[in-house]
């Protein structure tokens, strides 16, 4: 008898090892095969794994909507749908999500294999231009259409969805964050973990994660840096992530003075480790979908001072589950951090308030969530 099987499918092989392997354990715990095609990238990725894949494609999709590459992997990809029978081909990322949906719409139509798509933050929302619109909304519309099910991780991409798509809409609570890996600990075992890393037990640590890129603006965390030092001169604020803007950012912390205060660590496994011993968390980005930092240090304790976006409005009710400033306004983004780093009432009340709110986006919760959505039963 052949095994049940289901693709997942993005444009980067690092996308589907960090968010789908909820996902992949749940169809393991039914019976099902799960094969991966994507784009190798995981060299570049310091150790992250596709261990739970049972086959692995390496196809190669592009981000660049004009890239000759897409041609190559829509060949791929049907080669792959032709030679597998899937019972379910589940696609994520924009150009992941078209090229995908148009490969597979001969297995759709004479094979009856189903198509999902997950949007982790559509390109048009309230308060994104008329460009993006005019570009990104049509062409999700569109696809709709070769969708069997579409899975929103946004309460305001699902009920733009519900009204304006063509294919049934699903809601879940993000991608699923690991409870036992981020988690409060106790003083003990903050003031034990700084020692290992070689932190001072009394310094004020900011956390701050992306991909050093444009979108993630992490100089606005450096800014902010200023106001935080004058108030503690060994204040440190970590930025965690490699990308494209790693040189420049490095200037920019010396054209600001303030090396001494900014500390960076490039790509980490070990994210918890750091969840686990800093003060506050800082988010700075002009976009988001559904930001997992955010959900992984409301779980570990830590209050978050986020920029005024989509996918961060979706997690912080302002001065209840953290704080939200506008965009580029270190000025505001540093008095919240100070806030928190000096009245303990307030920074007590919105970790209290932030890790239960943040229970509904556990791997617990989100797996019962992705059993619904593939109608799989106990």
């Amino acid at each position: 008898m052949n095994m049940k099987k289901v693709l997942l499918v993005a444009t980067v092989q690092s996308h589907i090892a960090q968010f789908h392997r909820p996902l992949a354990e749940v169809l393991h715990e039914h019976g099902y095969e799960v094969h991966v095609a994507a784009n190798d990238n995981l060299h570049l990725k310091n150790g992250l794994k596709l261990d739970f894949a049972d086959k692995v494609y390496n196809v190669p999709f592009s981000r660049s909507p004009k890239s000759l590459d897409n041609i190559t992997a829509y060949k791929r990809l049907k080669q792959i749908l032709d030679n597998e029978h899937y019972e379910v081909v589940h696609c994520n990322t924009p150009m992941g999500g078209i090229v995908t949906r148009l490969a597979a719409r001969e297995a759709r139509n004479k094979r009856g294999t189903k198509v999902f798509y997950t949007a982790h933050g559509f390109h048009f929302y309230e308060g994104a231009s008329k460009l993006s619109w005019m570009t990104y909304y049509p062409i999700e519309r569109y696809f709709s259409k070769m969708t069997d099910k579409l899975i929103t991780i946004t309460t305001e991409d699902y009920k733009l969805a519900t009204d304006k798509f063509y294919c049934p809409i699903e809601h879940m609570h993000g991608v699923g964050v690991n409870g036992e890996r981020y988690y409060k600990c106790t003083e003990e075992e903050k003031i034990a973990l700084r020692e290992k890393m070689g932190y001072a037990n009394k310094q004020k640590l900011i956390l701050c994660i992306g991909e050093l890129n444009q979108n993630k603006n992490q100089t606005m965390a450096i800014e902010a840096m200023h106001k935080v030092v004058k108030k503690y001169p060994d204040a440190l604020l970590i930025l965690a992530g490699n990308g494209p803007r790693e040189a420049s950012l490095k200037d920019f912390v010396h054209q600001e003075g303030l090396e001494s205060n900014v500390q960076m660590i490039g790509y980490v496994t070990n994210l918890e480790d750091y969840q686990h011993i800093v003060d506050v968390q800082v988010c700075c980005s002009k976009r988001e979908g559904l930001p997992l930092n955010v959900v992984e240090s409301m779980l570990s304790g830590n209050p978050v001072v986020a920029s005024m976006n989509r996918g961060h409005r979706e997690l912080i009710k302002d001065g209840s589950t953290g704080f939200l400033v506008a965009v580029d306004d270190s000025e505001t983004m540093a008095e919240k951090i100070l806030l928190l780093l000096q009245n303990e009432e307030v920074k007590s009340s919105i970790e209290t308030e932030a890790l239960k709110f943040a229970q509904q986006y556990t791997f617990v919760n989100v797996k019962k969530e992705l059993e619904c959505i593939y109608e799989l039963s106990r």
